[in-house]
């Protein structure tokens, strides 16, 4: 793990989506932040010691799903799959696919499996599944301010997390997608999917793949943006744990009251004709019973 000391920050941005909004002041306490995200290595080492099933290997129950038909309801995880050819942008449905028997074990699907990527990024892990293996580890998911605070690498209102060029001197500093997003992926970064997690250089903490790769969990529930900020120094907030779970669900669907957490950093599906995620000040809303091929976490430890 590496320590990150305490320290007043820029939490957010005013200049990218209106979720990030209103940039504001935030004071956090000093803690330890795993340098990589956890791998699917160590989280084989979890599930041998423990027995732990995932979310994604669990049929879902038809009473938490109301008005789903029985013939899918059934063990799996969304799995990207991208189309051949240009689609709309607003239509996911376009390039994600709910396979069966998709899961941390087979991350591409039933056919697939974990050879040659003990370093990669464990995928397909709900929420409570992240949360169960930071309770084994005797370690916490971290909070969203601390996760941007440990992300920004000691930069003070810079774009990402190395400075302010995405790809400095043509260099890529994280696994993002480079050509047009779905159809089109150059891989000019060296991967077209997940990397291993020590593949890019870490930031000025030492902590290593904040930006891109997999999303990561953090213990937020979400809401659309920040909280206003206050004027006065003697009101920043210490250690924000973000808004009351009742605040968090999603109002498109009311008959199915699954809360959403914050998701930090991008992922290698952030494009820039897509999804400029790939940035500290980023966040994203995820339902806390799904898992796909494109998140995963770390977890932290406060002094």
């Amino acid at each position: 793990m590496v320590r990150i000391g305490g320290r007043t920050f820029r939490m957010g941005s005013n200049e990218h989506y209106p979720e990030e909004a209103p940039a504001h002041l935030v004071a956090v306490d000093a803690f330890w932040i795993d340098r990589t995200p956890v791998t699917n290595r160590q989280f084989k080492e979890f599930v041998r010691a423990t027995g732990h099933v995932t979310v994604a290997e669990i049929v879902p129950d038809a009473k938490d799903y109301p008005g789903a038909l029985s013939h899918m309801l059934y063990a799996g995880s969304l799995v990207f799959s991208p189309p051949r050819h240009p689609v709309s942008l607003g239509d996911l449905s376009q390039w994600w696919t709910f396979l069966r028997d998709a899961n941390w074990r087979r991350p591409y699907g039933p056919k697939s499996n974990l050879v040659g990527l003990d370093d990669h990024p464990v995928v397909h892990v709900a929420y409570a599944d992240a949360l169960a293996y930071a309770h084994w580890m005797g370690k916490e998911l971290p909070t969203e301010a601390e996760w941007e605070l440990a992300a920004r690498g000691g930069l003070e209102d810079a774009e990402f997390a190395w400075g302010h060029e995405l790809t400095p001197q043509g260099q890529h500093l994280a696994n993002t997608w480079q050509g047009e997003f779905p159809h089109q992926n150059t891989c000019t970064d060296g991967f077209a999917r997940t990397s291993p997690v020590d593949a890019f250089p870490p930031n000025g903490y030492g902590v290593s793949d904040m930006i891109g790769n997999v999303w990561e969990w953090t213990s937020d529930f979400y809401v659309a943006g920040h909280e206003k900020p206050t004027a006065k120094a003697c009101c920043i907030p210490r250690n924000p744990r973000g808004p009351r779970e009742q605040e968090s669900y999603d109002s498109c669907q009311p008959s199915i009251r699954i809360p959403r957490r914050v998701l930090k950093g991008g992922s290698h599906l952030c494009a820039p004709n897509y999804c400029r995620r790939y940035r500290p000040a980023a966040r994203h809303a995820e339902p806390v019973d799904t898992s796909t091929s494109h998140v995963g976490f770390r977890c932290v430890v406060r002094a």
